[in-house]
């Protein structure tokens, strides 16, 4: 059997508020937050400033895998215009270019002559 007294001094400092028990949670967010969340933080700011300096001759990625060129991006306007082919133009809000690969505009398909022997 248990006396009395030992149980009473058990339970009263098992009542009391430790900051130790704290510091791992506080060290794990501490962690995530330079690991996951800071770097996430970047990117997102670096592919706004990205897509709002879009202009006219832009190579583009789209979020689709979609190669294209810019034709028509207005300032202030949420979409842009991009020739994925030659005479197919399609307008894409911003947020869906992914990647600017560069200046220089597609090259043009070689068209074969079809040929047809006799």
């Amino acid at each position: 059997m248990i006396s009395s007294a030992f149980a009473q001094s058990a339970a009263g400092g098992a009542g009391g508020f430790s900051l130790q028990g704290l510091l791992p949670f506080i060290l794990i967010f501490i962690i995530f937050y330079f690991l996951l969340i800071r770097p996430q933080q970047k990117r997102v700011k670096q592919h706004k400033l990205m897509v709002e300096s879009l202009k006219r001759g832009n190579k583009v990625l789209t979020a689709g895998g979609i190669l294209g060129v810019v034709t028509k991006a207005t300032d202030g306007s949420e979409t842009v215009s991009v020739e994925i082919a030659s005479g197919v133009t399609v307008e894409l809000t911003r947020q869906m270019i992914s990647e600017v690969r560069g200046d220089q505009k597609l090259k043009p398909e070689n068209k074969k002559s079809n040929l047809k022997k006799k």
